[in-house]
């Protein structure tokens, strides 16, 4: 048995040993951590901490979250563990799943969705794979880290509402449902504090609320000051080593400034996460067996958004005009602490050489020779996209860059039947050039295995089924974040509050170029009528989905909830459920899917407490949000909820309460005869205007039977 540890050791085990490995102290080895999310970026040598060794560099999760898939994304989990076990990583840093709330946002490419169901639905998944094979997550960045200008100190400014429904709720459900081994901490601040000093967020939120029970560590360089820290619930700073804040913690306990329980408990957390990982064994994994993975989800990935006359797919053996450099010198992955080094890369020149009569040019610099090439090929692929997003920087634009729309432009106009390829690590705007071409096709930044994925779809042998997890706007100016992003002198106002992407757009019924959650194949389908009935643990909606076309292929079908004459503020439709359903040419498949009672919740900020209001929820059902087939209507009974009356509450409020109106209205029965005010507050044509009053107010009328002590008495009786 091991003694119990002095208080240097317990602050030694709170910050790192070095770039990568926390701090071997009190009898415990180090273990190491390293950055994900999208492969296992282990450093390749003391000397260099940006190039990793090799690994499968799967899709970035702009491309996964595509997919709607969650047991592809629970796979992609299994190997990256199987990937970390046999490089001796304890933790993976990720899964990234803070919310697009820009499309300008510099590390987009690392989050999944600007929807908290959708994107907390996949990340469970993922942690679950991952931590399956016996290694830890480290969910992040916890919280509102929407942005990459001045991330080191912006204050994210968010009421409590948005914060809980749009930027908390799916780090609330992968932590209740996954229970991830670690989360780290955001660098920014949060209405004002820091997230590593934050308790409300880190104690009060994440352990009390939603009983997360692992280890909290910083982003890499988040903390300013380890004792606040640790007092707020960071249990282990990184990097290290940070002899001066070990210091500062001892110190602290010593003299009184840090309770020694918040220490204890933080070293605690680290043992248990060291100790958990001394239980696994050695493992391997095959590197061919990755790729054809890291194939199959990048194929999944690509979303088909536009396909006039069945241009796509392309038969085997025509003559095609493969035009950009990106499709020989592939972008397959963003910039910063995620870049992977790849076991291997395809690139689609190559796939698409291999079942067809291919001639390249690489376009961009030299435009004439593309057009030339295209005008004598039968179909013209341009493969274009945006040139670089990375950790650190956020996107000064989301046009495409002007030496590629005069590529599509040109090519367009010497080759009617030309296919537009896009390779881009958030969206990039379509519109105007889009009109002149026929075909369009979404790439995304798709991992090592990209190239072969998209031939893959380009010649049918995947059937596209990615749909959009983020809108792609008509204009950067419409998008709901614009006017508020990306802030000034250290604050950032979320302006757009519960209106985040999509729910933003519907709102005010604004034109897109592509709908959320929307995507073609190269089949069709018919949804039939749709049924809801409550359950005890929420909605259960059936509905017929019919495989119309000659192809098998996977239908995505979406659920989006709106509350007619809800008693608050809410956005016109919301996605709940979804299904990613693999239906047979001709087939008909019955598509069950479920909304938990408590996806029905809005925050309500009266009682500080998730809220299910009763009433009619409309579930409408479809292939994006914007393409809604049949609606089924629930009758969901609510919660109760009484909000404590004061002296605050207005007289309205208390003749809206049952016991209230009681009270009040013996108050003023006794000043009826005499008084004025008893007279007003009688007559019920007045109310509008005695209504909007604040009960204490009413106290300074003429005549008021509400002393200071009849008001206490009042509050003290209708609360008890």
């Amino acid at each position: 048995m091991q003694p119990d540890p002095t208080v240097a050791e317990q602050a030694a085990l709170t910050s790192g040993n070095d770039f990568w490995h926390t701090t071997p102290a009190a009898g415990l080895p180090s273990i190491t951590v390293t950055d994900g999310p999208h492969g296992v970026r282990l450093q390749a040598s003391e000397d260099d901490v940006v190039t990793g060794r090799p690994a499968t560099c799967f899709p970035p999760a702009v491309a996964t979250a595509s997919t709607w898939d969650p047991d592809l994304l629970r796979r992609m989990g299994e190997a990256l563990g199987d990937e970390c076990r046999a490089m001796g990583v304890a933790v993976l840093l990720g899964p990234g799943i803070n919310l697009k709330r820009t499309p300008l946002g510099g590390r987009n490419f690392e989050y999944f969705s600007e929807d908290p169901l959708l994107t907390g639905v996949l990340a469970t998944e993922w942690v679950r794979g991952l931590q399956s094979r016996g290694v830890g997550a480290s969910l992040k960045h916890f919280a509102v880290n929407s942005q990459e200008t001045d991330r080191m100190r912006i204050s994210a400014d968010v009421d409590e509402r948005t914060l809980r429904e749009m930027y908390l709720r799916a780090f609330q459900r992968v932590v209740t449902q996954a229970q991830p081994w670690t989360v780290m901490c955001s660098y920014n601040r949060i209405n004002g504090v820091y997230a590593s000093q934050n308790r409300w967020l880190l104690t009060e939120v994440l352990r009390e609320e939603w009983g997360f029970a692992g280890v909290v560590v910083s982003d890499w360089g988040a903390v300013a000051d380890r004792v606040a820290a640790v007092a707020a619930g960071l249990d282990l700073t990184m990097p290290g080593p940070d002899d001066t804040g070990d210091r500062a913690l001892a110190e602290a306990v010593a003299d009184g400034r840090l309770d020694p329980a918040a220490l204890r408990a933080a070293a605690d957390r680290v043992r248990a996460l060291v100790e958990r990982t001394a239980e696994r064994e050695p493992a391997e994994f095959d590197a061919d067996t990755h790729h054809a993975l890291a194939r199959e989800i990048a194929a999944r990935a690509v979303v088909l958004l536009k396909n006039e006359g069945g241009l796509l797919p392309l038969s085997e053996g025509q003559s095609l005009a493969v035009i950009g450099e990106f499709a020989r010198t592939p972008r397959y992955q963003g910039g910063g602490s995620s870049h992977i080094t790849p076991t291997r890369l395809d690139d689609a020149l190559t796939a698409l050489s291999e079942s067809a009569e291919v001639r390249f040019a690489s376009g961009y610099d030299d435009i004439d020779e593309a057009v030339a090439l295209a005008a004598e090929s039968e179909v013209a692929l341009v493969f274009v996209g945006s040139e670089h997003e990375t950790e650190g920087a956020d996107r000064e634009s989301v046009d495409l860059p002007p030496a590629h729309r005069e590529l599509v432009e040109r090519v367009a106009a010497a080759n009617p039947r030309t296919v537009v390829v896009l390779s881009n690590g958030a969206v990039v705007l379509t519109r105007p050039w889009e009109a002149a071409v026929p075909a369009v096709v979404e790439g995304w930044l798709l991992g090592q295995a990209g190239g072969s994925a998209l031939a893959d779809v380009l010649f049918g042998r995947t059937n596209p089924s990615g749909r959009l997890a983020e809108t792609i706007p008509v204009r950067l100016a419409d998008h709901p974040s614009y006017l508020d992003f990306p802030g000034e002198n250290g604050h950032v106002r979320y302006g757009e509050g519960l209106h985040v992407g999509y729910r933003g757009f519907d709102a005010r019924e604004q034109e897109v170029a592509y709908p959320f959650g929307f995507g073609l194949s190269y089949t069709t389908f018919e949804y039939g009528a749709a049924e809801a009935t409550v359950t005890d643990s929420g909605i259960e909606i059936r509905v017929p989905v019919t495989n119309t076309g000659r192809r098998d292929g996977r239908e995505v079908v979406q659920v989006y909830v709106s509350v007619p004459g809800s008693a608050v503020r809410r956005v016109p439709r919301e996605l709940k459920a979804f299904a990613n359903v693999p239906i047979a040419a001709g087939e008909t498949a019955e598509v069950v899917l479920r909304i938990a009672r408590e996806d029905l919740a809005y925050w309500d900020t009266r009682v500080n407490r998730w809220i299910v209001e009763g009433g009619e929820y409309h579930c409408a059902v479809g292939s994006s949000s914007r393409h809604l087939h049949t609606t089924a209507v629930a009758e969901v009974a609510g919660d109760e909820v009484r909000v404590p009356l004061t002296g605050e509450s207005t007289v309205a409020q208390w003749f809206a309460d049952p016991r209230g109106a009681e009270l009040l209205g013996q108050a003023f029965a006794a000043a009826a005869g005499g008084g004025p005010i008893g007279r007003l507050a009688a007559d019920p044509s007045t109310m509008s205007f005695v209504g909007s009053l604040p009960l204490s107010r009413m106290s300074a009328f003429p005549g008021s039977p509400l002393t200071a002590d009849t008001l206490a008495k009042l509050i003290a009786e209708v609360n008890g």
